[in-house]
């Protein structure tokens, strides 16, 4: 946008530099509830539009709607711009293309991904993240456990020996004044490690993989299917064990605090044939979930279950089951941590 001077009326104000505008601009779009990334800026651009900002003074109306019509016209003018580089075109096309593909490429011309390692961790499942950490100091797991998610850090913690886990436990009191440029080598030699390993097939380990597909099984089929496990691979079989989390599960896995959260996430009609159908052969979970969550609701829910009676063993099974992918669902987006299983 030019400094050239706004036409105004009398009494309007001065005209207004190309940062007062572009303050101007950006002022008015959170105004409309948008909020533009201003991350590509450098650090001393977003200091000086926050500072220009800052030091406005109210404008009128005529003013507004020359600097409105100015942006546009030079947005007019610009027609599409292009990312700038690889990089900034693979972060671009997130999500639309392969990871696969986006790792290679940047392999390929020797880039890194801008996403933050961290962040990266945080996503992986707990059980990958135990072999990247064996052998490091207590001093060195206790850095990536401090800045991954908790509840992530906690499932970690969860796999590693009693031990082991309790010396990190230590270390991470002892982290407060630790060098940031350590921490930034730390998550550096992560990522190359990281990087440098073969693309996986699946996401996730056998473990998980079968758990999921079980979690989401009848309970007859899941038994039957646990037990030739068994005597297929007694090892093998006792993990996925630890990995189904199914409706019986839940008093022993779900803190009683995060009960209405749960409730709230599932739909209504649903909760009653889950609780109906869970009342004869899981009693207990039933009434944990009832004892901890307003009296009224309970009541309530009591009611509807004596008015619905005996569900179809299909319909509650899936009742049941809603129910869990609900609990699976908010320990996911981080809104409840589900309890850890001892080894």
């Amino acid at each position: 946008m030019s400094t050239a001077t706004v036409s105004k009326p009398a009494g309007a104000g001065l005209a207004l530099t190309r940062r007062q505008k572009a303050a101007v601009v950006l002022r008015l779009l959170l105004e409309d509830g948008l909020a533009p990334d201003l991350t590509g800026l450098t650090a001393h651009q977003q200091a000086t539009l926050a500072q220009e900002m800052g030091q406005l003074k109210p404008i009128s109306r005529d003013q507004l709607q020359a600097v409105v019509a100015e942006f546009v016209s030079e947005l007019d003018d610009l027609g599409l711009s292009f990312p700038k580089g690889l990089n900034d075109a693979l972060e671009k096309l997130s999500g639309h293309i392969s990871e696969d593909v986006a790792l290679a490429l940047r392999r390929e011309a020797g880039l890194t991904a801008q996403r933050s390692i961290w962040d990266i961790l945080s996503e992986m499942e707990a059980e990958a993240i135990v072999p990247l950490i064996d052998g490091e100091s207590a001093e060195i797991c206790a850095v990536i456990l401090s800045k991954i998610k908790v509840g992530k850090a906690a499932d970690v913690l969860g796999l590693l020996p009693g031990a082991r886990a309790r010396r990190i436990t230590f270390a991470i009191s002892q982290t407060s004044g630790i060098n940031p440029m350590l921490v930034d080598q730390i998550g550096d030699s992560l990522r190359v490690r990281i990087e440098a390993a073969p693309a996986q097939a699946f996401a996730k380990d056998p473990v998980a993989r079968l758990g999921d597909i079980l979690n989401s099984s009848a309970a007859a089929t899941r038994d039957e299917l646990l037990t030739g496990l068994d005597e297929s691979d007694e090892g093998f079989a006792s993990k996925v064990r630890k990995a189904i989390f199914t409706f019986a599960h839940i008093t022993d896995r779900v803190s009683a605090k995060d009960i209405p959260a749960i409730t709230r996430e599932v739909d209504g009609d649903v909760l009653v044939r889950a609780l109906a159908a869970g009342a004869e052969a899981y009693p207990q979970v039933v009434e944990f979930i009832l004892e901890n969550m307003s009296k009224r609701m309970a009541d309530q829910l009591r009611d509807e279950m004596a008015e619905i009676g005996t569900v179809p063993a299909r319909e509650g099974e899936t009742a049941m089951t809603d129910v869990v992918m609900a609990i699976r669902k908010l320990e996911a987006d981080g809104e409840i941590a589900l309890i850890v299983e001892e080894a």
